[in-house]
């Protein structure tokens, strides 16, 4: 009895993008059995096994070839990849995609009434971190030498118990440094989650379903990004009307039942589509205006 070849893909098991990664895959249409205590979970109508990890053991999995997949931070992508450099191990991957989710920045960040006077301020200090060697190409980029102690968690209390002068790690909205006492003075790197594959080709039957698996992803991702406007204007306006609709596609413009002088206009609106504009467009005559999700889109 032969064994259908499945698609790996590497993930956090618990943690800031954990909870995307999940809802990315659930809404491409993967049933997921998830379990707390398991670490492989297999994907029931797909070919796909998803191996759940800590995210600093996806960028290696990734790259050693024992996953064919990885959804991963590019923090953490960028600092395995230097660090995989460094010791003289692979660390070649495929950036398969960006994916819209898991922003933050990599800033570093020192005590409130530290006299900041630019990246030189920095020289010679010691700072507390997860990302030496991020940090350190930032230090060697800009001519400064600097010195750091690694740590995994609770970075911010470092300088409050004299094991650092600042800080080199993770912001997302600042209110844990504001917490800390810290200011954030430099950013370093930004980074959102990214969907990588291993450099090593893949047979034609996890091709297949990474074809598959793909638009999907993409589809979810501009359907996250997008919405669908309706709205009924006067046909005499419609150069007006269609001049205020954001994003690049063309409206639909259909004949309402028993009116010569209005009609229905539908588009795709993949940028932000502001209160201003709706009254704009109220002012010109339109109404029956709608802005509504998208759940899923393709082409």
């Amino acid at each position: 009895m032969t064994t259908e070849p499945r698609l790996r893909i590497a993930m956090q098991k618990s943690g800031r993008l954990s909870d995307d990664t999940q809802a990315l895959l659930k809404r491409c249409g993967l049933k997921l059995n998830v379990s707390d205590r398991l670490l492989l979970a297999h994907v029931s109508n797909m070919p796909i096994d998803i191996m759940r990890v800590r995210s600093s053991d996806i960028p290696g999995l990734v790259m050693d070839g024992v996953c064919d997949l990885g959804i991963v931070g590019d923090n953490t992508l960028e600092e395995a990849a230097l660090e995989r450099e460094l010791m003289g191990q692979k660390s070649k991957y495929i950036r398969t995609l960006g994916l819209n989710f898991g922003g933050c920045r990599l800033s570093i960040a020192m005590p409130e009434g530290f006299d900041y006077k630019g990246i030189k301020s920095l020289d010679g200090l010691r700072f507390a971190t997860t990302y030496p060697q991020l940090l350190n190409r930032f230090a060697k980029n800009n001519g400064i030498n600097v010195e750091f102690c690694l740590l995994k968690g609770s970075v911010e209390v470092a300088p409050r118990v004299g094991l650092s002068d600042g800080i080199c790690d993770i912001v997302s909205t600042g209110a844990t440094l504001e917490a800390n006492g810290l200011v954030e003075v430099e950013e370093i790197f930004r980074s959102h989650a990214s969907l990588i594959q291993t450099n090593k080709a893949l047979i034609p039957e996890k091709q297949a379903i990474l074809d598959t698996l793909l638009p999907r992803i993409q589809g979810v991702m501009k359907a996250k990004e997008s919405k669908y406007i309706m709205l009924h204007a006067p046909k005499d306006k419609i150069a007006q009307v269609s001049a205020l609709m954001p994003g690049k596609e063309t409206p639909t413009i259909l004949p309402l039942a028993g009116r010569e002088d209005i009609v229905a206009v539908h588009v795709v609106a993949t940028e932000t589509f502001f209160w201003e504009t709706m009254e704009q467009l109220n002012a010109l005559g339109c109404n029956s205006i709608l802005v509504m999700p998208i759940e899923k889109m393709m082409g």
